[in-house]
């Protein structure tokens, strides 16, 4: 024996409009949350690159001064530090930026059906009208 889902009564117009206009505030949350989410990859990727110049910098120092060896090794040390964190950052600032891709995608798919269902009560309204 199967069943069969039941497809819920179709929306009200007033309902379908509030569904669509949700859904669209859903998606511009969502566009806010992917742009922050680029703002913080780019700011990541820009503290690694001067991070990683820090290191190269403090490698050449203390080539250069024997006499500083055991400070320059300490800011090579401190500095590769902030570098591997740096990048730590950068790859949760990419997994943000997905899961803010996923978010507006599923957004915007809920905002398309909503527009749809939207569409479809005021055809029928428009129908019920006619009659």
């Amino acid at each position: 024996m199967t069943t069969e889902a039941q497809e819920p009564a179709p929306a009200t117009t007033p309902k379908a409009l509030e569904e669509w206009r949700q859904a669209e505030r859903t998606v511009a949350v969502a566009r806010r949350g992917r742009l922050a989410a680029e703002a913080a990859l780019v700011a990541a990727q820009e503290a690694a690159e001067a991070a990683e110049t820090t290191a190269a910098a403090s490698k050449a120092t203390a080539a250069a001064a024997l006499s500083a060896v055991e400070s320059a090794a300490l800011a090579e040390a401190s500095a590769a530090k902030v570098a591997t964190s740096a990048r730590a950052v950068v790859l949760h600032a990419r997994g943000d930026i997905s899961d803010a891709e996923s978010d507006v995608a599923l957004a915007e798919i809920a905002e398309s059906e909503a527009h749809g269902r939207y569409a479809d009560a005021t055809n029928r309204a428009a129908e019920l009208e006619g009659v």
